[in-house]
């Protein structure tokens, strides 16, 4: 390990400032497209480096939930989201060399091809863009299978599309034979100039699951382990793994934006120590209840609204950010499962309800009655209720499942949640507030995704309050619900877009937190009224 940081040139310095230049070996796997392998060569080379003793650090760009797990599962350390449309460049920099600054080696996973993104004719939010934000070099994964010396016009025409992408290396994926390797390696370094350092066969035992079914407890049971292990053992076999630390080592320093109060205080609450709040998303406690059951994460100093958050099987959908926003703030959050038994904390000013998968659970959670009429009991008291996707269906009247069982649900929201054979929403989106609610005023904005198979089918003749006019590639529409102290839409939204969000419903869980002490006071008998 010293010897990968000594080759960088990277040495930490206690107390150096978050936007001096910086050294970091790094990767981006990038792919030529989507279902091209690179989570496949992700998970095998942070296993096979982790194996080694390497201390390694995931990312995934751009809004996804899953992979994420995957990297934590893989290397021992949660993984962290980097978007370059949802959140601004300098916030990106600096966000990566903070959660990378401890790392042996840093491996970022694309997103669909190196230079797919929220524009037609752009960068943005692309693999590419975040590359060339952090200035990593790129291994490209290639699919070749079908193909001889035609490998090498695809690998030719990535590097000659952006300059400022630097292609280091090329792993073909899903050879027929040696051979087959061969060929195509020597076709792709004589045409590009660019190394071929590993390939992997083509072997269905590589295969991950489809990702819509509720993958994340499987991977807390370890059963996708062989899988990893398997990937990690055919590259070791058939990539020049040293050649490639070589090539993370030679990444030049990344020279971060000037770090903003607001970037600053974010920053150091990821510097808290574990006992406090550092990474929430750590997938090894994702799925196991015993493990993280009431666990209190204390944000800054002095008294904070203590925001009771679902994280189980269920619910699991949160980027890393987003909590240690709410932290920074002076929230904090208390974890509970709603899938081992549990209510709602009785001490707790606000809930947070995020995505996830309920529709795998929702006999569970339709069983589980402390917990939705105690989010029936919160709202009644107005107490701050957000919710996003899977956390707005389980709000919903009921839940109807891919084998068309109806599930009852908490019943706040008056709709009817249905799953669908078809994807229902994909994309990027940017919200606008329709009215002053929990995260925005009337007009403010945040950027975010959805992705989900469900509809959600209001009463007819019920009122209802649209959350957000919701923008993305296919125009925009009205979407969520509010109604006095509740939201909840199906946009996953990231904090980090609009700052003073966070903020906002922090201090609508403090308002709350104060009105019920007050009322506590002058309650007879009250403990907390006093004794004269």
């Amino acid at each position: 390990m010293n010897e990968l940081r000594n080759a960088a040139g990277y040495e930490k310095k206690p107390g150096s400032a978050l936007h001096e230049p910086q050294a970091h070996p790094r990767l981006v796997i990038a792919g030529t497209g989507s279902g091209s392998g690179k989570t496949t060569v992700t998970l095998g080379l942070m296993r096979a480096f982790a194996r080694r003793g390497l201390k390694v650090q995931g990312f995934k760009c751009g809004p996804d939930y899953i992979d994420p797990a995957y990297h934590t599962a893989v290397t021992g350390h949660p993984s962290r989201n980097l978007d370059s449309w949802m959140t601004s460049s300098d916030y990106l920099q600096e966000y990566f060399l903070q959660a990378s600054a401890d790392a042996d080696l840093s491996v970022i996973e694309g997103v669909m091809g190196l230079y797919d993104g929220k524009e037609d004719t752009a960068l943005t939010g692309s693999t590419a863009e975040i590359a060339i934000l952090t200035a990593s070099p790129v291994l490209l994964v290639v699919d070749v299978r079908s193909m001889g010396r035609s490998a090498a016009a695809i690998v030719l025409g990535f590097r000659q599309l952006e300059p400022q992408v630097q292609i280091a290396a090329v792993l073909v994926n899903r050879c027929g034979s040696e051979g087959h390797y061969r060929l195509v390696k020597a076709a792709i370094e004589a045409a590009c100039g660019i190394p071929v350092i590993g390939w992997l066969p083509r072997d269905s035992g590589l295969d991950i699951p489809e990702r819509h079914l509720g993958l994340l407890p499987a991977v807390e049971r370890g059963e996708l382990a062989p899988l990893f292990e398997r990937a990690a053992d055919m590259l070791e076999q058939g990539t020049d793994l040293e050649r490639l630390l070589e090539l993370a080592a030679a990444a030049p320093a990344v020279q971060g934006q000037p770090v903003s109060p607001e970037q600053e205080a974010l920053l150091a609450c990821m510097q808290m120590p574990d006992q406090q709040v550092r990474s929430l998303t750590y997938a090894a406690e994702l799925c196991n209840p015993a493990a993280q059951i009431h666990k209190t994460q204390a944000g800054p100093a002095g008294p904070g609204p203590l925001i009771a958050v679902a994280r189980d099987a269920a619910f699991n959908f949160y980027y890393a950010d987003n909590l240690e926003l709410l932290a920074r703030e002076g929230a904090k959050l208390v974890y509970f499962s709603p899938l081992s038994g549990e209510g709602i904390p009785p001490e707790a000013d606000g809930i947070y309800l995020g995505g996830g998968f309920p529709e795998e659970f929702a006999a569970v959670i339709a069983a589980n009655q402390l917990f939705l009429s105690g989010l029936r009991s919160a709202a009644a008291a107005g107490m701050p209720l957000y919710a996003e996707c899977g956390g707005y269906m389980v709000l919903a009247r009921s839940l109807t499942d891919r084998n068309s069982r109806v599930h009852e649900m908490a019943g706040i929201v008056p709709a009817h949640t249905v799953m669908q054979e078809r994807r229902a929403a994909l994309g990027y989106r940017e919200v606008t507030a329709l009215h002053d609610c929990l995260l925005l005023k009337q007009g403010e904005r945040l950027r975010g995704h959805e992705f989900h198979y469900s509809v959600m089918s209001y009463l007819d003749g019920e009122a209802r309050n649209y959350a957000y006019e919701s923008k993305g590639r296919g125009g925009s529409q009205p979407e969520g619900y509010i109604s006095g102290s509740i939201m909840a839409a199906y946009a996953h939204i990231h904090l980090a877009s609009h700052l003073p969000a966070a903020a906002r419903l922090v201090a609508a869980c403090r308002a709350y937190r104060d009105s019920k002490q007050a009322v506590q006071q002058h309650v007879p008998g009250s403990r907390n009224q006093q004794v004269e």
